[in-house]
């Protein structure tokens, strides 16, 4: 079915058809949209059916349909409002009638920006809270006072942020501080489903800043939140504190990756940093283990996705290794256990790089090494030698070749 159709379809019957939400902000702002969702107005949900059998519902709470238009499976829904009556996210009783304007439907929504809607087919948009003017001043701000009866509110509008690079001004963040309690009971996935699309942003960074200045922090991202007042020798550190350290290498490691995976590592990378006790700073001695512990807490309140888990296990337990080894062997076994790590080679090397600013000779030639690594004949491997005996062969070899290889190093 062509759009036209549908519309075409809808008017003809009363009632009316609007494009809402991303699609229409993106339009504004001239940049490429994405997914188009649709709100319908004064039809009842049984004359729809009618009119579009081949429809799919999937609202449960009120009708939300999905049907092909223009060769994409869009959402369309009926045009509610909403009245709080309990706690989270499902503790809304959901009112939708042919009486509900399109004004009704927007004043529910989270952000001004995201309550602008097209009217079809006219392409009359439709701004009652001036939405634009947020938009053409790279501003979040709240709908209306409803905005903390959902308490993911607050950690969407710190990912737009993130996602749009957009500020949240000052009325809003106080609304978003009005979250922080139900957000304490709100399920992981929902909040791990926000960090994921934060982290794939254009400025992941924007995410925990904003969630700090809302007071919220401590609250969803403790680990990050110990972070803040840790402080480390500024001669390696000019940038301040570990969490300034963290913030820095997010912004850079997302400059060089949009490998979601690697940015969560990177952004977990000094967790152990925020363990660290007073009398110790700014030394930050035996991070690394902290790090895992300090992980460990994260994963057991909120369960992390497998490869994000891995990948920053991994990173918090090498990357002070990786960057400073100089005896032959140590760097052979950190090369094979490079190669294997869950992150891949060159991800791995850009966190290392990041966070020490340049990378070790036998990191920038990994790949040779490894190389060299891969061409050793077994063959060669004495006949007597067995089990264990052969692991420690092929680790003295390949010792061996790192040896030969830092050797060329000094030589050139």
């Amino acid at each position: 079915m062509t759009e036209d159709n549908f519309v075409k379809t809808i008017t003809e019957n009363n009632g009316e058809i609007y494009i809402v939400g991303g699609w229409v902000r993106d339009m504004i702002r001239n940049k490429p949209a994405k997914d188009k969702d649709y709100v319908v107005c004064k039809l009842t949900e049984n004359l729809f059916c009618q009119l579009f059998p081949q429809a799919q519902k999937v609202g449960k709470s009120f009708p939300v349909f999905l049907l092909n238009i223009n060769n994409k499976k869009c959402e369309i829904a009926f045009a509610r409002t909403e009245e709080k009556k309990g706690l989270g996210y499902k503790g809304f009783t959901t009112i939708y009638t042919p009486s509900i304007t399109i004004e009704n439907d927007l004043w529910r929504r989270d952000t001004r920006m995201n309550s602008i809607a097209l009217k079809l087919p006219e392409r009359l948009i439709i701004d009652p809270f001036n939405g634009t003017d947020d938009i053409n001043a790279k501003r979040i701000q709240a709908t209306s006072i409803h905005f903390s009866e959902d308490p993911v509110r607050a950690l969407r509008a710190a990912r737009q942020a993130a996602e749009l690079d957009f500020f949240v001004e000052e009325s809003t963040l106080k609304l978003m501080y009005k979250c922080a309690e139900e957000l304490q009971a709100e399920p992981g996935e929902r909040i791990v489903n926000e960090l994921k699309r934060a982290l794939a942003a254009k400025k992941p960074t924007n995410f925990f800043i904003y969630l700090h200045k809302a007071n919220l922090l401590q609250i969803i991202f403790p680990e990050i939140f110990a972070l803040i007042g840790k402080t480390q020798p500024a001669f390696y550190h000019p940038e301040g504190d570990s969490f300034n350290h963290t913030m820095l290498a997010l912004k850079q490691i997302s400059q060089l990756t949009d490998n979601i995976n690697t940015r969560f590592a990177a952004l977990a990378h000094d967790l152990g940093k925020g363990l660290t006790p007073a009398a110790m700073l700014p030394h930050h001695y035996e991070h690394e283990e902290t790090g895992l512990t300090a992980l460990a807490n994260w994963n057991k309140r909120t369960t992390l996705p497998k490869l994000w888990l891995n990948s920053a296990q991994f990173v918090i337990k090498e990357h002070m290794r990786a960057a400073r080894l100089q005896k032959p062997a140590k760097i052979a076994d950190m090369l094979a256990a490079i190669e294997k790590n869950p992150l891949g080679i060159d991800e791995f090397c850009k966190i290392i790089k990041v966070d020490n600013k340049e990378l070790p000779n036998y990191l920038q030639d990994i790949h040779f090494i490894l190389k060299l690594f891969h061409n050793i004949n077994m063959s060669n491997c004495p006949a007597q030698l067995q089990g264990k005996q052969i692991a420690d062969w092929l680790k003295n070899e390949r010792t061996k070749l790192v040896n030969e290889y830092l050797h060329s190093k000094t030589l050139q």
